[in-house]
């Protein structure tokens, strides 16, 4: 007997913005990463039938928001050199070790300087979460970077999912500004 279930009515208000934020960290393009979910949701109905319940709901979006992901640098890469690249996923049981067959011109071509680049853009979002209220930048590092769902982060901080998503879309706010200021 299957452990798991699927409910397709339920996949926006519980897994939209979980599989909205893994996904902007990989592409960097809002409209794109929209689009990627998107497809992630009509790949998930149309394969509901291959649903075998040995995974939570949401570990199986994640799955198949993965191929997308892939399928999105495969599509836009398919006239370059090819080479194996290693995708720098958070390092949890559910992504550790995914490897992605990626078509790249040369991808030692300019290592050193993305290095220094991600070191800075990582200080640069630090800084930036340090000048947000404690409150407001530990909820948005749990919702945002950390993955945390709306009720964990709701009972934690016994507060409304309403006052969460004010919480963070104030923090995304004030983190884009300053982002544009400092980083941009």
């Amino acid at each position: 007997m299957a452990e798991h279930q699927l409910n397709p009515n339920t996949w926006i208000d519980k897994y939209s913005d979980y599989l909205f934020n893994y996904t902007i960290v990989r592409v960097d393009d809002r409209e794109i990463a929209k689009d990627i979910v998107q497809e992630t949701f009509f790949a998930g109905l149309r394969s509901m039938k291959n649903f075998k319940g040995e995974a939570s709901e949401r570990t199986w979006l994640i799955s198949i928001l993965k191929r997308k992901i892939i399928d999105h640098y495969r599509k836009i890469n398919s006239n370059k050199g090819k080479a194996e690249v290693r995708m720098a996923y958070n390092s949890d049981s559910e992504t550790e070790g995914d490897w992605l067959e990626e078509r790249v011109a040369d991808p030692y071509a300019e290592n050193a300087e993305n290095k220094i680049e991600n070191n800075e853009l990582g200080k640069a979002i630090q800084n930036c979460l340090s000048k947000l209220p404690e409150k407001q930048a530990t909820i948005f590092r749990m919702k945002t970077i950390d993955g945390f769902d709306t009720e964990t982060i709701c009972n934690e901080f016994d507060i409304t999912a309403s006052n969460l998503w004010v919480i963070i879309h104030r923090a995304r706010t004030a983190m884009a500004a300053c982002m544009e200021k400092n980083w941009f």
